[in-house]
């Protein structure tokens, strides 16, 4: 089994960063054009909100590449509330947005990354 070292996330809007390839500025802006468009979207949320917890998603599909999201979800609500600012949406609510960012990538890569069938 593939052990990672924890992470902890910056503060503050994702850069034109990326892990294992993945580009964080296209992956904002992607979930700031479909946000609302999701089954879990609430009119009482902005899309500030909703961002670190699809910072937490896209950035930690890359960072545990091979694993499923149940598993490391301890970890990446440990994230999300370093990362959560301002955001109104506690982990429970935000979870449903890191999964779909998480999904998002985990379907980019070859293969089923994490072995999960999504």
């Amino acid at each position: 089994m593939t052990h990672t070292t924890p992470h902890k996330p910056q503060s503050g809007k994702p850069q034109n960063a990326n892990i294992g390839g993945l580009d964080f500025a296209a992956e904002d802006k992607h979930w700031r054009d479909q946000y609302k468009r999701e089954s879990y979207y609430s009119a009482d949320h902005s899309y500030d909100d909703y961002a670190p917890a699809y910072r937490v998603g896209y950035e930690g599909a890359g960072r545990y590449a091979g694993r499923r999201f149940d598993e490391v979800e301890t970890d990446l609500r440990r994230d999300y509330d370093s990362l959560r600012g301002t955001s109104k949406l506690n982990w429970e609510k935000a979870k449903s947005a890191a999964r779909a960012a998480w999904d998002r990538i985990e379907r980019a890569m070859p293969g089923d990354a994490d072995g999960d069938g999504r």
